[in-house]
């Protein structure tokens, strides 16, 4: 059974100065996303820590944070059946080197770390990750 589901996403800052965010909110609207609420934000590093706090025990933790911290971001909640497999299909592959040809990740990503946008990896992860930014 398919539902309705919500998911988390990030134009991230390198997306954001190349003035991208248009052209990727178009990709999601073409690929059947509803933008449910969007804002753009520049959050602190202490901010993207508590954030990114699933990966504090991996290596690439500082830069991360100190990265999504680095410029503003747009934050959007994104709706569609399937939401959370289908925005991880359309982002593509983390290094954009392995992504697939026609994902967000091939065409805007830089490297790795400046691979453009986020999504959230779960429904659980989307949730919590929603009501970071979204919360009242």
């Amino acid at each position: 059974m398919s539902d309705i589901e919500q998911t988390l996403s990030i134009i991230k800052p390198d997306a954001v100065e190349r003035s991208l965010e248009k052209e990727i909110k178009e990709i999601f609207i073409k690929n059947g996303f509803s933008i449910i609420q969007e804002k753009k934000i520049q959050i602190e590093k202490n901010e993207a820590e508590k954030f990114y706090k699933v990966h504090e025990t991996k290596p690439f933790y500082n830069d991360l944070c100190s990265y999504l911290s680095s410029g503003p971001i747009v934050v959007m909640i994104l709706e569609k059946i399937n939401a959370v497999k289908s925005n991880r299909e359309l982002m593509g592959s983390t290094n954009p080197k392995d992504a697939k040809e026609g994902s967000i990740r091939k065409k805007y990503g830089i490297s790795i770390d400046k691979n453009s946008v986020h999504g959230s990896d779960s429904i659980e992860n989307a949730k919590l990750e929603i009501d970071f930014f979204f919360k009242d």
